[in-house]
């Protein structure tokens, strides 16, 4: 009795001190590969967005200085609620996706006279972190990438009826590429104005 428990124990024994087989040791080797490479491509992604938030933050911002143009030059009665529109319309501000341009002799963005001012450039502080002024040590950066567009249209209300005579839609649109995907990407500012002060 004693010789058939022993060998029941013998038998139990060696099956638990069986190793894995290859074919599990390659499947687990494979799955392990996949997840690796799976992680591998968020890592790529992440870096990728990292990149792009800089382009992200900086069409804010060249939308934000347009729209602030446009309402400083009503603050200042530089010009008036008629112009205050696209050329179509009787305005001063060009149609269409334009290249990022500084403000002209008027001092405005979007209009006529900035092409002759020539291309804006974005200048950041160098090594040291201090504006020097000029480049280098700065580095200066055209916004070649980027475009912009700003349309101005009437207000018609909800019922139908005539357009607002005191309230005009402004849409400032910045297109510009990340530098990782080579997609154009958009960046939309929406908002009214009037011509109250």
């Amino acid at each position: 009795m004693k010789a058939q428990s022993n060998n029941a124990f013998q038998a139990r024994g060696k099956k638990n001190l069986q190793g894995f087989t290859l074919v599990e040791v390659m499947i687990s080797m494979a799955l392990i590969t996949i997840g690796l490479l799976s992680l591998l491509g968020v890592f790529g992604y992440a870096m990728a967005a990292t990149q792009g938030s800089q382009e992200n933050a900086t069409a804010k911002l060249l939308a934000d200085e347009a729209m602030e143009g446009i309402l400083t030059a009503r603050e200042t009665a530089n010009i008036s609620w008629a112009q205050i529109n696209n050329t179509g319309s009787g305005g001063i501000f060009l149609p269409g996706f334009l290249p990022i341009d500084c403000a002209g002799a008027d001092g405005i963005i979007g209009t006529a006279d900035d092409a002759a001012c020539g291309a804006q450039i974005l200048e950041q502080p160098g090594p040291t972190g201090i504006y020097a002024g000029t480049c280098p040590p700065d580095v200066c950066n055209t916004l070649t990438s980027f475009q912009r567009q700003i349309l101005i249209s009437p207000v018609i209300p909800a019922g139908g009826g005539p357009a607002s005579t005191t309230l005009r839609s402004v849409t400032i649109t910045i297109q510009y590429t990340l530098p990782g995907f080579q997609v154009p990407k958009q960046y939309i500012l929406n908002t009214f104005i009037s011509p109250y002060r």
